[in-house]
């Protein structure tokens, strides 16, 4: 079977390239349906993209790689889209937008532009054997029934990263990139929770708090959530696409108004009550118990100096914590690194070596933030590389 172009993966990325590539398409997936990363994203109604999305909001070893993609392609761009296929949408929070009923609507959106273009997927099917001949790429395609041979002028490699294994994540991108020569970073989980060995937080699970949470010289004010197994909530997930492993975080669990005049208007009118019982009333109450134990909080508040106060309230903005790790690429969002970025052209996603193969969406080297940003990067660059195609 002869195809203008192939693409491996029917995910966010892959999905928007089938429906706006020019010419005879293929999209493969091992998947038995197209796009169940968006289909659960959001809590099922799908963090489309962000109003704020800017490169500043993308790690890469490249922080500028992700600029052409993303002004080519924007948020506006793709609101427009789904305001087009009649899907209502609301921004949460954050610049964050959601839609009203699913993300079953976005998934059906992008099958319906595919079904229009003509595209012929095959999914629970698997694809092996690539290779390259002067003019082509071939790979044996095996679908339930049948293998197949396949030849196609253009490949488009848009699998994704390893985050999520339960819904079908593999490393097969970076095998084809190692496979034709392209170099890959490292990788590891992001967006993901946090966990301490010693199960420290387990009284507290549940516990939410607002908090800003820095790794390294990066910050997020958020919510942060105490888990079982240690951090999670969006300032963690945030930070850990910063973290270094083996070096603390900085938590700031009183990132409110002046926790100090708080205390001191309070000592005013209830100084005779027990210090905790009022620290309880600004913080949460099981937060108060665990941090009983690891600061003196003994003495009604009115024993309480300005000074003593001062050195806890200190202590409480730059709470030093080390995790043990993270829960890795079993709950992690997306995955950090991917694909270098030197070996493609930001214009076009196609690598340098070889000019008809492409890489997009989360196998390519740029991680956004937590809020819609990544699926803005599978947007961007999937249509991007359609452009391209079609010149």
């Amino acid at each position: 079977m002869q195809f203008d172009t192939a693409i491996i993966g029917a995910g966010a990325a892959g999905m928007m390239c089938a429906a706006h590539a020019p010419g005879r398409v293929l999209i493969v997936d091992h998947a038995r349906a197209p796009g169940e990363k968006i289909r659960i994203s959001g809590g099922g109604r799908c963090n489309f993209t962000n109003l704020h999305t800017n490169p500043d909001a993308f790690l890469s070893n490249n922080p500028h790689f992700a600029k052409s993609a993303l002004a080519r392609y924007t948020q506006w761009d793709f609101i427009d889209l789904i305001d087009s296929h009649g899907i209502d949408w609301h921004e949460k929070t954050l610049g964050q937008l959601f839609c009203d009923g699913s993300a079953k609507q976005i998934v059906a959106m992008l099958r319906e532009m595919m079904e229009q273009n003509g595209v012929e997927m095959y999914l629970n099917s698997s694809a092996s054997g690539f290779e390259q001949t002067s003019d082509h790429f071939s790979f044996q395609l095996q679908t339930p029934d049948k293998i197949m041979t396949i030849t196609a002028k253009n490949l488009i490699v848009a699998t994704g990263g390893k985050s999520i294994p339960k819904m079908g994540a593999t490393g097969l991108a970076y095998d084809i990139a190692t496979q034709f020569g392209i170099p890959v970073t490292p990788t590891r989980p992001a967006l993901v929770p946090f966990t301490f060995a010693d199960s420290r937080f387990a009284p507290l699970s549940g516990t939410a708090t607002h908090s800003i949470v820095r790794a390294g010289t990066v910050s997020f004010e958020e919510a942060m959530l105490f888990t079982h197994r240690g951090l999670s909530g969006p300032a963690i997930l945030q930070a850990s696409s910063y973290w270094d492993e083996g070096t603390p975080i900085s938590v700031n669990i009183c990132p409110g108004p002046d926790l100090l005049s708080q205390l001191r208007a309070q000592r005013q009118t209830a100084g005779r009550r027990n210090f905790t019982t009022e620290l309880a009333r600004l913080l949460p109450g099981r937060l108060v118990d665990h941090l009983a134990t690891i600061h003196d909080l003994s003495g009604n508040l009115a024993d309480w100096s300005d000074t003593r106060l001062t050195t806890l309230i200190t202590a409480l903005q730059d709470w030093q914590l080390t995790p043990s790790g993270t829960e890795g690429y079993r709950t992690a969002e997306v995955t950090l690194g991917g694909i270098d970025t030197d070996a493609l052209s930001s214009k076009t996603m196609a690598t340098k070596a070889h000019p008809n193969l492409y890489f997009i969406g989360e196998a390519v080297d740029v991680t956004g933030w937590l809020g819609g940003y990544n699926f803005q990067w599978a947007w961007s660059s999937a249509m991007v590389t359609a452009l391209a195609l079609s010149a």
